[in-house]
Parts: C-alpha cells; structure tokens; sequence
C-alpha cells in the first residue's frame, strides 16, 4: 500500500470554511478520480498555529502505479481547483510514502 501524503498550512481566516471544502468536496473529488481508496484527515499538533492550523490528508493507493496516474491527469488540475478558491491563504507541500509491514 502506497500513501500520498498532503500537509496543508491554512490561515485562521479560512480555517473552517476550508476544512469543510476539503471533507465535503476535494477529497471526494481525488478519490473519485480511481487513483485511491480512501483519505484520512489528520490535524498536526504540537506546533506553531499563530499563523493558522496544519493539516496531512493521507491517501492510500493500492499500487504506485495509481498514484502516478493521479499525478500524471489529475494533480494539476486538482491542485488548481484549490488556487482558484483559496489563492494565497494556504500552503501545501506533499510526500509519497510505502508502507513497510
């Protein structure tokens, strides 16, 4: 099993309204693509939040070559969705995890 990990920096300003978005809407929207089966959303504690709250939303993928497909036809369109809606009022940065049994 394969894991996308997505850690996001969120201002105060649109922390709840984008928290929502992302439950209601972008995660569905990225598990409808096939790619994965499931998210899980995670909030990261023990840190700085003066600037707003942090989140890492793990999607699981069954095999790497499904995480690359998501790359190759969806992440860009994706990861523009969320520009549109919030501009420069988040920051993300993602990593591609295995994991080890």
């Amino acid at each position: 099993m394969f894991v996308y990990n997505v850690t996001t920096k969120v201002t105060h300003a649109i922390a709840t309204n984008w928290l929502q978005w992302l439950k209601e809407i972008h995660i569905p929207e990225i598990i409808d693509t096939g790619c994965f089966t499931n998210a899980t959303v995670l909030q990261i504690l023990e840190i700085d939040e003066s600037e707003g709250p942090t989140y890492a939303v793990q999607y699981f993928a069954e095999s790497k070559s499904n995480y690359n497909l998501y790359i190759e036809k969806f992440a860009n369109s994706m990861r523009q969705k969320a520009f549109d809606k919030w501009g420069d009022q988040f920051i993300a940065f993602r990593t591609f995890m295995q994991i080890v049994d």
